[in-house]
């Protein structure tokens, strides 16, 4: 290998997905460019920082910066990489359809820069016959590159260690291709897990539905009960104890994110809007913001009333935004209530207060994401608190 190329670009490398990736296999020893047009991420990660919160990657982005990991916004370093590993996000449009053409703008801006001796590896979450119509797209511009699917399968804040310790699934077209994935990602686990490229995005998709759905049978069966005034967490807790059958029967919250909602939807239009559980699940979890607003408005006038929402993220400490059900209660209520605040302890926007801010101006405080950071926090006697995932330990009613 030439001394100014690469094992691996990762296009989109600078993002929750891409980033620890690079991080993980230059720590395995690969020479690992992280190809992103994002300028402000480029400078933290250049000098060893996250810009993003990931449990444990800055530590190790230090040790590799310059050494095994680089960053780029030069098309050349995809032309002097072998593998390339594609981690775009792949949203719905307006009408909740998949957006294939982000594809293919994507390749039409970078075809110019693949060889046929390249394997190209999508990693991002893809409507069902992706990988397959990608390949004939690049062969139908005379490339005849390798290409697989190996989607990922990490948590977000824990992707450094589930990288490590989660089985991979890699798929391509021929055995060459499995081959060289298999090797790629045994760097980062043993067990490698081989299906065909459809299976393999249905694996990745089910897994996200199969989540969002479970989310959406909790928040169903706490606004029933809530609805008739009966506190969803006693029964819970009665369900759930010693019962190992109830394990995986999450608690009640907001289920957001940037990809849930979006990965339901896309099997949704594969089956021709005949997904009637996955469009059952988005009316409940994106029906529960409403939810709260109108039991609110059952006991109180919330045009003389302050309401506080505390915690804007997706999920419980992590400092992501995208899809927040948080952002969709703060519309509702600016509707509705005299005033509305929104605090968290790891987003910075204008406007925002401190927690402690909140919570003495507030007549109203709704935990929008329970970060650990939450946990003293000392509410008003007389202040209502909208606790739908029983963080405080007090019960889901209000």
């Amino acid at each position: 290998m030439d001394s100014d190329s690469y094992d691996v670009c990762i296009l989109g490398g600078l993002g929750h997905v891409g980033l620890p990736l690079g991080i993980s296999l230059a720590h395995a020893g690969k020479r690992v460019v992280l190809y992103d047009i994002n300028e402000a991420a480029a400078r933290k990660v250049a000098q060893g920082r996250m810009p993003f919160l990931e449990n444990g990657a800055e530590e190790i982005l230090k040790t590799v910066m310059g050494k095994t990991l680089f960053v780029s916004s030069e098309k050349d370093s995809i032309a002097r990489s072998h593998y390339i590993i594609i981690v775009i996000g792949t949203p719905v449009d307006e009408h909740l359809n998949p957006k294939f053409t982000i594809f293919k703008r994507l390749f039409d801006d970078i075809v110019d820069s693949i060889r046929d001796d390249h394997h190209i590896i999508l990693r991002s979450t893809v409507y069902p016959g992706s990988t397959e119509k990608i390949k004939a797209y690049l062969e139908s511009k005379g490339k005849k590159t390798r290409v697989s699917f190996c989607p990922e399968r990490i948590s977000q804040g824990n992707a450094m260690e589930e990288l490590k310790s989660l089985p991979q699934i890699i798929s391509s077209f021929d055995e060459k291709g499995l081959e060289e994935a298999g090797a790629l990602f045994s760097l980062l686990t043993p067990e490698i897990l081989v299906l065909t490229p459809i299976e393999a995005e249905f694996a990745k998709l089910f897994t996200n539905v199969w989540r969002y759905i479970q989310f959406a049978i909790s928040n169903q069966f706490y606004q029933i009960a809530t609805h008739y005034g009966i506190d969803f967490y006693r029964i819970y807790d009665a369900v759930t104890h010693n019962y190992p059958r109830a394990k995986s029967f999450p608690r009640a919250g907001f289920a957001a994110g940037p990809c849930l909602f979006k990965d339901t939807m896309q099997i949704a239009a594969f089956t021709n809007n005949n997904f009637f559980l996955g469009h059952a699940a988005m009316l409940i979890n994106e029906g529960l913001p409403n939810f709260i607003v109108q039991k609110l408005k059952e006991k109180y006038d919330l045009r003389n009333k302050t309401v506080g929402i505390l915690g804007m993220a997706f999920k419980a400490d992590n400092d992501d935004k995208r899809e927040s059900l948080s952002y969709k209660l703060k519309k509702i209520l600016e509707i509705e209530a005299k005033n509305v605040l929104c605090s968290d302890v790891y987003i910075r926007e204008e406007g925002f207060v401190s927690d402690r801010e909140l919570v003495s101006q507030s007549d109203i405080v709704v935990l929008g994401a329970p970060h650990r950071a939450y946990a003293p926090i000392q509410f008003k006697t007389d202040q209502t608190v909208v606790d739908i995932w029983n963080y405080f330990g007090k019960g889901g009613l209000f």
